[in-house]
């Protein structure tokens, strides 16, 4: 932390972001320094994707005044207890976490160890020193084989689809009888396949791009018979930055379709564009953005994955007045003229 930071801090709101060089955590932290506050980041930096693009992340970070970050895994004994500790945070956003369905069927233990394991280490760290409020990402993965859509909070989440997913879905119930227990204020929420600048390159719109700019085939599962809600990062990151100061209580009565746990200071809250696309249609849109034509290579369904997905984004707009809304097409020209400017492209 660099020295006017440090000469302020004493009058700044503090934030523990973990996943601080990841493709939300980065731009989640940018919306905090913006806002003013002290932001501690923690990530391990592994190589589960190009490290060099999270370098790239964190240089922009630590260009800025009220930001630090170490470097290690979040579920490691002790780390986040001291750092707790040392910084007795405001606010907690947990975005820290081993991601992606294929590779949770390859390495299950990966996840098994960051996923579970470290929030685990972060709810005992927070037990020692409660924040004013947690939020904690899970992902709309959890409703699983559900159906009934667009999916409600209110809906039950029983049968996931992936391990991924199922581990997600304990760190909500692991995180409920923490904030049953200690009375720790903890929105869990699920987000909807978030893409914009920045993004991950294990994800479909990062692969699918380097691919149409290439000139590469790109697989298109369930034979492009796939439904997303696509979420713009900004607009996910603005949802976030509105909810901070909607802890939940229990001394708040319930709104209407409430998520709110009877027992407990615990929400589970919808961030998504309450509307589908089709695959085929982003596809699409990256072609116009790129004046190029994909070669597509027609799939099956990817194991542990879902046809569709549809928030229903209406507690979000209760709690907050805000729904994301960035359109398909500007978000995929963000995206793609993003790609070209930083791989020469």
């Amino acid at each position: 932390m660099n020295h006017e930071a440090q000469e302020h801090g004493m009058n700044m709101k503090r934030a523990i972001v973990t996943g601080s060089s990841g493709f939300i955590g980065s731009f989640v932290c940018h919306d905090l320094l913006d806002k003013g506050w002290q932001v501690m980041g923690i990530d391990s930096m592994n190589d589960y994707y190009d490290v060099a693009l999270k370098r790239a992340r964190l240089a922009r970070l630590e260009a800025r005044n009220g930001f630090s970050q170490i470097e290690d895994k979040i579920e490691a004994p002790g780390v986040l207890a001291a750092l707790f500790d040392q910084q007795r945070p405001e606010a907690v956003i947990h975005l820290a976490a081993q991601a992606g369905v294929r590779y949770s069927i390859e390495n299950p233990r990966a996840y098994f160890e960051a996923n579970l394991g470290g929030t685990f280490e972060l709810l005992e760290a927070a037990r020692a020193h409660p924040p004013q409020h947690m939020l904690l990402a899970s992902t709309s993965s959890a409703y699983g084989a559900n159906t009934q859509m667009p999916y409600r909070e209110t809906a039950r989440a029983d049968h996931q689809m992936s391990f991924y997913a199922a581990t997600k879905k304990s760190c909500e119930n692991i995180a409920h009888s923490y904030a049953h227990i200690y009375g720790l204020p903890i929105t869990m929420f699920r987000f909807f396949t978030v893409y914009g600048p920045w993004g991950r390159p294990d994800m479909a719109p990062f692969k699918f791009t380097r691919a149409i700019l290439n000139g590469d085939a790109i697989d298109v599962y369930n034979h492009g018979d796939m439904q997303r809600d696509f979420t713009y990062v900004t607009d996910l990151v603005q949802a976030l930055g509105l909810l901070i100061d909607v802890a939940p209580s229990l001394d708040a009565p319930p709104l209407e379709n409430d998520s709110l746990s009877p027992v407990a200071p615990f929400r589970v809250l919808n961030i998504g564009n309450s509307e589908t696309v089709q695959l085929l249609d982003f596809i699409r849109a990256i072609e116009c953005t790129t004046g190029k034509t994909a070669t597509q290579n027609l799939m099956p369904m990817q194991q542990g994955d879902v046809p569709a997905t549809w928030a229903d984004a209406s507690l979000l707009r209760a709690l907050t007045g805000y729904v994301p809304q960035t359109d398909i097409q500007t978000g995929v020209t963000a995206f793609v003229d993003w790609y070209r400017g930083f791989y020469k492209a």
